[in-house]
Order: C-alpha cells, then structure tokens, then sequence
C-alpha cells in the first residue's frame, strides 16, 4: 500500500505527538514526537517498559488525555484540539474501551452495564432498539443467561467479556484495551483473546497496549515505545482484509 492510500484508509493520523507533564518543577517528556497511523480493520499491539509513554499513547488515543502539542485525526477529524465537551461525545460515540480491572459499575446487572455508553449520550436505554442490542451483545459473549446477575455474581472472565460487550454497544470505530488479559488465568485469558481475535476478523479495528509477548504475537502488527518515541513497528502477520498496515 503507498502512502495516499494508507492516508486515506486511515482511522487513526498522529503527526508530531508531543505530551509534557509537570511534576513539581520538572518536566516529565512522556511522548517526544510520535507519528502513527492506523488503518481501518487493524489490530496492533502496543508495548515497552514501563515510563516507555505506551499509557500515556492510549489515553491519548482514546481522547481521556489531549496532547501538549501535534495532531491527532480521528476518523478524519482533529480531535487534538477540541474541547472537552465536544472531546468527550467523540469519544462517547467513536471508541470503545476494555480495562485490565474491567471497570463495570456494582450496582447495576450485566445488561445495565452494557448500557453504560448509551447513558452517557442520553438515550433512552429502554427503547426496545437499545434493549435487544444490549441482548444480542450479551449473547454475543457468552452471556445470554446473565443478564440480572451483578458483577459480584461473575467471575473475572464473564466481567471482561461484560466490558466487551459494553465496548461494543455504541458501535465504535475502534476498540482500545488496555492489559485486557491481565487478571485473569490463563484459560480464561485465552477465551477473551479468542473472542477479540473473532471481532477484529469481523472488521474492528483493535489498539491494546500488552507487556505479554504471546498477546502481541496475535496482533497484526506490533509497535514497541522506548522512551517516548516509536522504536520499532513491526508487521506480525497480514490482516485479514489484505491490507498493509505499517505507519507510512
């Protein structure tokens, strides 16, 4: 693929990503001028030692922490600039999240939490549309027979595959996952990854940062963070769809 047509199949455009933090009177350079572009239907894995900026990439990534300087296109359009609340309905309406502590809500059952994105942007989670897209979601990861169950009432494994199907219910542009596997045993870890395989080969483009290299090999192509820049971007495998999808 040349670099036209990456750039036009691209859903994720950094160019020039700088972000300083402030730490008392120093100042923390976590990200030093990194481009990456991702293209539709990718799964790429994002890894490196810790204080390598691979976090800080994701937040950004996700819009849960806007740059200190350079540009971020989402989707075509640039997010690096917006203001909160304009910045919080992007990522309300284009991304979905899956945490390594899955982040599901106590009170609320399965089918509530699944719900949680649609909340946030006002819609009436009631209307049958919502309601049976949240229950073919549950279906989707194995949980059909759970919806009034709680979080406590689940083990880790059923409440990730909550949290994915909670990514999934805005029918984001792409999903980010961060340690997705990193509280769970090793079965169970594998039938989560087998599940985000399933949706990444359906057309999702996948971003997740893993310090597991087993995780990333499964990934399309891996990007290793070194000290706030891109030190290697490497193709695993061809997606599924063919295209190439190394940053230009």
């Amino acid at each position: 693929m040349n670099n036209q047509e990456a750039e036009q199949d691209a859903i994720i455009r950094i160019r020039g990503i700088h972000k300083i933090f402030q730490v008392g009177d120093v100042e923390v350079r976590a990200l030093r001028g990194v481009d990456l572009t991702i293209t539709e239907g990718s799964y790429v894995a994002i890894m490196g030692p810790s204080g390598s900026g691979k976090s800080t990439m994701l937040n950004i990534l996700g819009c849960l922490d806007r740059p200190t300087r350079g540009e971020y296109f989402l989707g075509g359009e640039n997010v690096a600039d917006m203001e909160d609340d304009i910045l919080s309905q992007v990522r309300g309406k284009r991304l979905g999240f899956i945490f390594q502590s899955y982040n599901l809500i106590q009170q609320l059952t399965v089918i509530e939490n699944i719900q949680v994105p649609l909340i946030y942007q006002d819609v009436d989670v009631n209307a049958p549309e919502h309601m049976q897209r949240a229950t073919e979601l549950a279906e989707l990861v194995g949980l059909g027979d759970r919806l009034d169950h709680r979080p406590m009432q689940l083990s880790g494994g059923q409440q990730q595959r909550v949290a994915i199907a909670r990514s999934l219910v805005n029918d984001p542009l792409m999903i980010l996952a961060d340690e997705p596997t990193g509280n769970l045993d090793s079965k169970t870890g594998l039938e989560v990854l087998d599940l985000i395989d399933k949706l990444n080969s359906e057309g999702k483009t996948i971003v997740l940062v893993t310090h597991d290299d087993y995780v990333a090999e499964r990934a399309h192509r891996v990007v290793h963070m070194r000290d706030g820049i891109v030190a290697r971007d490497v193709i695993n495998r061809t997606p599924p769809t063919g295209k190439e999808n190394a940053t230009p």
